[in-house]
């Protein structure tokens, strides 16, 4: 098999078709590649306004224990964010946590893009492109996007004519707040609005407009109008729900319960409705926001393990999962 990338954005297929077409690569924000499969514009360019009418509550098909382990052979690649950078510094710290190390031990062909951390979707999107552009030019990749991430690929994605030399062949969004969130509703009412959360960034070097674009007015009034789906992209999307209340030092305690009263079931930050977008492969239970990219605590698994309380979800089996079922989508 060929391998293929994942990377967040939409997509433009040049006029004329090439003889021999480069199958899909893997990028992470998103292993072992197969033939892309044609499909018709009707299944690819569904919107979250195919999510309309649907329950809150309603969690799709629950996800329980799919991602517990590894298994013994995956195949594909990936393409994603790869570090957090801070005050301007690049900071050694990687977002998707000890996944990128489990992909290229698997043989899984994948690459990671950094984008400015509270910087707006437009900027986050155009720095995505031109880092896809660079690694990965004229050759169609799958991306594979957590929270924000998602919105970059979508913003990106809806402007392709913008980005020639970007190519893509879908989109996994994870987590991605695509009807914004009342956590960030309730943060910039508390702080006085955009004007307030300046005043707390500005001093850090940091932009506001990236936090400011996630309220729920914003993305359904605004950003979700304006980003039309790519008929020749596929759109996939996970959700994730936490089964009991954070506990007092979880730093999601006070947002799992205001985001659950508003808006049902959700990861901490982003509840399983506004993760929905496109083909809904289903929500990941008892998962929260910051262990989708492998940041668990690890001393509290083993507490819980000592406890005979066996753990779930592995999210290197999670990404490495990704992998599999796009080769088997045909990507």
């Amino acid at each position: 098999m060929r391998q293929r990338r994942l990377l967040p954005s939409s997509l433009r297929l040049p006029a004329k078709p090439t003889p021999t077409p480069t199958p899909p690569r893997l990028i992470l924000p998103g292993g072992t590649l197969v033939p892309r499969r044609r499909i018709s514009s009707s299944s690819a360019s569904r919107r979250l306004d195919d999510q309309e009418g649907q329950d809150p509550r309603d969690l799709g098909r629950r996800i329980l224990d799919d991602f517990a382990c590894l298994k013994e052979k995956y195949a594909h690649g990936l393409l994603g964010f790869s570090q957090l950078s801070l005050l301007s510094l690049p900071l050694p710290y990687s977002y998707f946590s000890g996944i990128s190390p489990a992909l290229t031990a698997h043989a899984i062909t994948h690459h990671t893009t950094t984008v400015p951390p509270t910087s707006s979707i437009h900027r986050r999107a155009s720095r995505l492109a031109s880092q896809i552009a660079s690694s990965c030019p004229d050759t169609p990749v799958n991306i594979v996007a957590h929270s924000m991430g998602g919105l970059d690929a979508r913003h990106m994605l809806s402007c392709l004519d913008q980005y020639p030399h970007v190519r893509v062949a879908s989109l996994v969004t994870i987590a991605t707040p695509h009807r914004g969130s009342a956590a960030a509703d309730r943060f910039l009412s508390t702080i006085g609005g955009p004007s307030g959360l300046e005043r707390i960034l500005a001093p850090l070097g940091l932009e506001v407009e990236g936090l400011a674009q996630l309220t729920r007015e914003h993305m359904t009034s605004d950003f979700n109008p304006k980003t039309p789906d790519v008929p020749s992209v596929r759109y996939f999307s996970y959700g994730a729900a936490m089964d009991t209340p954070p506990g007092l030092l979880s730093p999601f305690r006070m947002s799992h319960a205001l985001i659950l009263e508003e808006e049902g079931p959700n990861d901490g930050l982003v509840s399983v409705e506004s993760s929905r977008w496109g083909k809904y492969m289903g929500t990941l239970v008892d998962v929260s926001h910051l262990d989708l990219i492998n940041w668990s605590n690890n001393v509290a698994w083993t507490v819980k393990g000592w406890m005979g309380m066996e753990r779930r979800f592995n999210a290197v089996a999670f990404y490495l999962g990704i992998a599999d079922m796009l080769a088997k989508e045909g990507l």
